[in-house]
């Protein structure tokens, strides 16, 4: 079985976005040493949790005056966007990842077929299959598995729901054999996008995990399952597995990508973490095993951090075990409490579900499996209680990753009708994040343009966005932020309070919390990248 791979989904057809929800603004605060130019406006309304309008640097005013003076031109624009240090990618499918094109190349160097669907094989080619190869020469062939394979020329008036899931049927026996390929390809576009940091999700150890859950069975008692899991060490078995699996993708990349070299390639600097996913479509036993093997792994191995669970959220066999797969995160999150926890949660909309299932997905993601992010979110206002979750969220610091073009495209859900502006309102953390940007054929500078443009937001804003991408990732070590950035404002730790991005760091507290956490000295990173962004737009302003 491809290890990557998700399962057909069923033919469903999603209604337009429904129901509109106010477009409000909200700005965290700046550095307390900061010498304000300016201030954003305030939110014409409040919510409890929400901060105040954050007060402006001269340097942040100038670089949002360019900004402003770049609307009419489209590659200024899109060059700044490109330019603007982005932060990390929390939400990221690897497979989904990888660019279409690439993709292709990886069918035609393994000597795989593309049956009548387009739908890539196995060799040898048969009868009605064709060898993935002729697409290099054959251009018409290459731009149809384009079409087959991602979003590309979908038309924007119809729903996108079931040909972007069915996508990664289609080109997923490509990519189970080249974990470190693919990464390579990806980070390559992460750091060309001005990132630092990626989270991206696999399945480790796949068919391993599928073969214990068969020999062990369900219990309902998860105490249990989890003994018959662990027992003689077969769970540990398949962990070592799904490590040696890492150990050879850390191979491949780094052959890939030079690294260590005269010739390395941008990748090579990326920081990187794996999410381990959990087929939340798939028999109890099964889910449950995946997410063990997940969280037990991330408390064995650094570069992996947390579970997830993936595939459609309104498959009837994700809904059937939504709560019940709730819980088996609640009992894992006793045993194996070092590991991390993000949720998709919410990918859903009226007309694609019955109404009950509307009203509690978020609430029990938060409440239940205690998740520390909610991924997409998209159904927050049609919950029950939807303002308490939205409270608790911000209350707990349980930030949301927002995708906005794998919303478009799966739901339909785009501008005013997205939720986006009511998490800001309530308080709650937000991150932009790609989602499965190969399949999207988009990029994160895309993602936070459609964010600027769609919902007023100049660059203060912009740039706290980006810094709450690597505040809520799953990197270890202490945060260069005190307090609740989101509710209190990005203010350096005292440690680091009088030094200035870009410059050395003269204080020995502040050297010892770069060089005692990866987070921290990601942060400081990508204030030295802010710094130097803004001095480029300073010059330009004048």
């Amino acid at each position: 079985m491809n290890p990557q791979r998700r399962s057909v989904v069923r033919r469903r057809v999603v209604p337009a976005a429904l129901g509109t929800l106010s477009v409000l603004s909200l700005l965290s605060a700046l550095p307390a040493a900061a010498q304000p130019a300016a201030a954003q406006p305030a939110p014409r309304h409040g919510a409890r949790g929400a901060a105040a309008p954050r007060p402006v640097t001269q340097a942040e005013a100038r670089t949002d005056a360019y900004l402003r003076s770049a609307q009419a031109r489209p590659a200024a624009l899109r060059d700044f966007f490109r330019r603007l240090p982005k932060g990390g990618d929390l939400h990221n499918h690897l497979s989904g990842a990888v660019t279409t094109e690439y993709l292709i190349e990886l069918a035609a160097e393994d000597g795989l077929c593309l049956d009548a669907t387009l739908t890539a094989v196995a060799p040898p080619c048969g009868p009605g299959t064709r060898p993935a190869a002729d697409a290099r020469t054959d251009r018409a062939f290459h731009d149809a598995i384009v079409r087959a394979w991602s979003m590309q020329d979908f038309p924007p008036d119809q729903n996108g729901h079931d040909h972007f899931f069915d996508t990664f049927n289609k080109f997923g026996e490509a990519t189970w054999r080249h974990r470190g390929k693919l990464l390579a390809n990806v980070a390559d576009g992460v750091v060309r996008q001005n990132q630092f940091y990626l989270e991206t999700m696999i399945t480790p150890a796949s068919d391993s995990a599928k073969n214990l859950a068969n020999q062990v069975g369900w219990d309902d008692d998860l105490a249990a399952l989890h003994r018959k899991l662990v027992a003689g060490g077969k769970l540990d078995k398949v962990v070592a597995e799904a490590r040696k699996e890492a150990d050879d993708g850390d191979a491949e990349f780094r052959a890939t990508e030079h690294c260590g070299t005269g010739q390395a390639r941008p990748g090579c600097a990326l920081t990187v973490r794996w999410i381990s996913q959990a087929s939340r479509g798939s028999s109890p036993e099964r889910v449950f095993t995946q997410l063990a093997l997940g969280m037990r792994l991330a408390e064995a191995d650094p570069r992996f951090v947390a579970v997830n669970l993936v595939q459609p959220e309104d498959w009837d066999s994700s809904l059937r075990n939504y709560s019940l797969q709730m819980r088996m995160v609640q009992y894992l999150r006793t045993q194996y409490p070092k590991a991390h926890v993000t949720l998709h949660a919410g990918e859903l909309w009226p007309g694609l579900v019955k109404p009950a299932d509307l009203k509690f997905h978020i609430k029990e993601a938060v409440n239940i499996a205690r998740t520390e992010r909610v991924g997409h979110g998209v159904d927050l206002v049609h919950e029950d209680d939807w303002q308490q979750t939205a409270r608790t969220m911000a209350a707990r610091r349980v930030a949301v990753e927002v995708p906005f073009s794998s919303n478009a495209q799966i739901l339909g859900v785009k501008g005013a009708d997205h939720p986006f502006n009511t998490y800001r309102r309530y308080g709650v953390p937000v991150v932009l994040s790609t989602d499965d940007p190969g399949v999207s054929r988009i990029d994160i500078s895309h993602e936070y343009q459609y964010a600027s443009s769609t919902y007023s937001l100049g660059y203060p804003v912009l740039k706290d966005l980006a810094r709450a991408s690597l505040e809520y990732g799953f990197l270890p070590g202490a945060s260069l932020w005190q307090g609740n950035p989101t509710a209190s404002g990005y203010r350096p730790v005292a440690a680091c309070r009088d030094e200035r991005p870009g410059l050395p760091v003269r204080s020995r507290a502040c050297q010892r919390l770069l060089a005692d956490s990866p987070k921290a000295r990601l942060e400081w990173r990508q204030e030295g990248a802010f710094a130097a962004f803004e001095r480029t737009h300073a010059r330009s302003a004048h």
